[in-house]
């Protein structure tokens, strides 16, 4: 049996949205992404969604927009894909990297350590759809010895008044925390649209917008639609639409924009999301859940509390007990029998780029602890159970072969 770790979710619907955009005859950031922003917007209780061509660039143009800079510093969880941490290289500021929890999540408790007067902004990361515990994140920041920290070094940074609260959602679309949308919990929330993620334009990233008075969600949204647009006042759209050719660029903005060809993939896709393409992934996650629950060598990821619900993004088993060179083992057994699986991921201080700067593992025992143990399985909703029953038996079978 072959199964494949991520394929893309295509169907019928999804083709013809996208020969829709074909035939239109507008192909780049058109009306698709506007629809796209909208039901995106509606779906995650955001007053407004940006749509822009990755989740990295959409990092980048946030950071932009709250004038971070060198000197400044954000914090982030070790545990966490490298671009987490490379937007905010690429402003010059310092990505202040603390533990996680067992649950993957970054620890509350270390991000109070980590705060100093040079913190500008939280970058939480919600690992495998999983949400981080948002709640505790926001008193940490609200606090009187958090507010008495801070430091602006502009006028929007000091609209806020205090640390800004931004979530790297880019694995959980669909997640929900205390009932509401997830996205709701944080100042703004980022999501990914790549290829192997819940709902896909191939390459893409959405902005959600949640921000609190004095801000105006509307204001920030043109500010950054423009921004993502070399900082032109009208995009080819709008020169077509009876508004005249003249343009001004009025800002050193990016080029960071979605096209709607690829939008096209993924307003097909959302329409689907709530109804089935998500209870579908949870059915898979449910078949792994209940495989797994009485193997005394499992440690299955978290899916709902009283506070939280996933997003079912990645099925992150971790294996007691082993090491880091028995879990590549019981990988490559997997593999060998067709099975694709992966690590979600290798801890950033484990990386040459970041040991060249310093980070060391050594100094987050609990992020290692997760990788060494972690294989992430097969979840999409093309998966039958009968696939899934295969996965669990010969992960089972690798287990007992090398452990």
């Amino acid at each position: 049996m072959n199964i494949p770790f991520s394929p893309p979710y295509i169907d019928k619907d999804i083709e013809d949205e996208v020969l829709d955009s074909l035939r239109s005859g507008w192909i780049t950031t058109g009306p698709k992404v506007r629809d796209l922003e909208l039901l995106c917007a509606k779906l995650t209780g955001a007053e407004k969604a940006v749509g822009v061509n990755s989740w990295t660039s959409g990092a980048t143009l946030v950071m932009k927009w709250l004038g971070i800079g060198p000197g400044d510093e954000v914090i982030i969880p070790a545990y966490t894909y490298s671009a987490t941490a490379l937007v905010v290289l690429h402003t010059g500021a310092k990505p202040v990297m603390v533990d996680v929890l067992e649950d993957f999540t970054i620890d509350p408790a270390k991000v109070k350590e980590a705060i100093t007067g040079k913190t500008k902004a939280v970058l939480a990361v919600d690992i495998a759809g999983w949400p981080c515990n948002y709640n505790a994140i926001r008193d940490i920041i609200s606090s009187k010895e958090a507010i008495s920290k801070f430091n602006p070094s502009n006028e929007i940074q000091k609209k806020f008044g205090r640390i800004a609260l931004i979530s790297d959602a880019a694995h959980s679309l669909g997640a929900t925390y205390h009932g509401k949308p997830a996205s709701m919990a944080s100042d703004i929330t980022i999501f990914s649209l790549h290829a192997v993620k819940n709902v896909t334009t191939a390459e893409g990233g959405i902005i959600c917008l949640h921000l609190p008075a004095p801000f105006s969600n509307e204001e920030v949204y043109k500010w950054m639609k423009l921004n993502s647009l070399n900082g032109q006042t009208k995009d080819a759209f709008t020169k077509t639409q009876g508004g005249g050719w003249k343009y001004d660029i009025v800002s050193q903005g990016l080029k960071i924009n979605l096209p709607d060809i690829c939008a096209a993939i993924g307003l097909a896709q959302l329409k689907k999301y709530p109804g089935l393409l998500l209870p579908e992934r949870e059915r898979v996650f449910n078949h792994y859940a209940t495989f797994f629950k009485d193997k005394e060598w499992a440690i299955t990821p978290p899916s709902e509390d009283n506070e939280r619900k996933s997003s079912f993004h990645l099925y992150p088993l971790r294996i007691k007990g082993i090491t880091e060179e028995q879990r590549d083992e019981i990988i490559q057994k997997i593999t060998a029998t067709g099975v694709s699986v992966n690590v979600h991921f290798i801890p950033m201080p484990m990386l040459s780029l970041f040991k060249g700067l310093g980070y060391d593992i050594k100094d987050y025992p609990q992020t290692y602890q997760n990788y060494a143990h972690e294989i992430s399985l097969p979840i999409y909703p093309q998966l039958t159970n009968e696939q899934c029953a295969y996965i669990e038996q010969q992960l089972e079978k690798a287990y007992n072969e090398v452990v």
